[in-house]
């Protein structure tokens, strides 16, 4: 399937990063996604719900909000989103944080209801194996509902932001966010969940429309508060934001003048969303 692997010792994120994550990527990106998700899922009073790879917890407490009563699980094996995900206000149902992975649920069989992953399913180093625990783990009326990017050709900001990365950084300095468009098309999700053996599987392609103020500010975030980080971590903090504003020039160099209207930078995200259940 081509997938791109990750080294997860990218995915400890140290300092401010989670911080800065939760701040500014979450409401400009994954809130969008959060919501979406969680429409096409519809947890309801009184389910379990568990949200794998749950970062800083936007989908957990979207479930969370919209259930009232039951319970939600948060699971993550990055302490530091984590510990941001828990200093966060929630006014739903109850949400519990674990640490774990994805590839050895930490759960006994049929505990929950519905399970959730939203854009981390192509960073598991075995996503066969994360999606058959996901199933492990649903109750026998249980369901699941996922998402995961495109190829990145169709999500053109972020497409501009990796052609900027390679010619500024070196060839392959864009793997990391290469690695978030490793499904190259929506069969290739649809197949993993039926082999997983998830029934009346459906996958759909759909866009959101991103913005930020800037481009600089699109690329200053994805270079501290992402995995990326690690491609300026040996640098001090004048020659980081040096390396920062030009890759921002050159993405704003490689972006269709309609993605840079006024100050602003924007752009559709397209992804695949996946729905399906135990038994039909």
């Amino acid at each position: 399937m081509g997938y791109i692997m990750v080294d997860q010792h990218h995915w400890q994120l140290d300092g401010s990063a989670p911080e800065l994550y939760e701040r500014y990527l979450v409401p400009a990106i994954t809130q969008k996604w959060a919501d979406n998700l969680v429409d096409r899922s519809q947890p309801s009073t009184g389910e379990k719900v568990l949200d794998v790879a749950c970062g800083t917890g936007v989908v957990a407490r979207s479930a969370s909000k919209r259930m009232h009563q039951g319970h939600v699980t948060g699971l993550d094996l990055n302490r530091g989103m984590l510990a941001v995900a828990r200093t966060l206000i929630n006014d739903g149902a109850p949400i519990e944080w674990i640490e774990g992975s994805a590839l050895d649920l930490p759960f006994p069989d049929k505990r929950f209801d519905l399970v959730l992953c939203q854009l981390g399913l192509q960073f598991f180093p075995d996503p066969d194996r994360a999606l058959r625990e996901m199933r492990r783990v649903l109750s026998p009326s249980g369901r699941v509902a996922l998402s995961v990017y495109s190829p990145i050709e169709r999500t053109p900001g972020a497409n501009a932001f990796v052609l900027a990365l390679d010619l500024v950084l070196g060839a392959h300095a864009s793997s990391i966010k290469r690695g978030e468009h490793s499904f190259k098309a929506p069969d290739e999700l649809r197949k993993l969940m039926i082999d997983a053996g998830f029934t009346e599987v459906k996958v759909q392609t759909v866009v959101q429309h991103i913005a930020f103020p800037s481009v600089l500010d699109y690329v200053r975030f994805q270079l501290l508060a992402t995995p990326m980080a690690a491609l300026l971590s040996n640098r001090d903090e004048a020659n980081r934001q040096a390396v920062i504003k030009t890759v921002a020039q050159e993405t704003a160099n490689f972006s269709e003048p309609a993605m840079l209207e006024g100050d602003r930078f924007s752009f559709p995200q397209e992804a695949y969303v996946g729905t399906g259940h135990v038994a039909s």
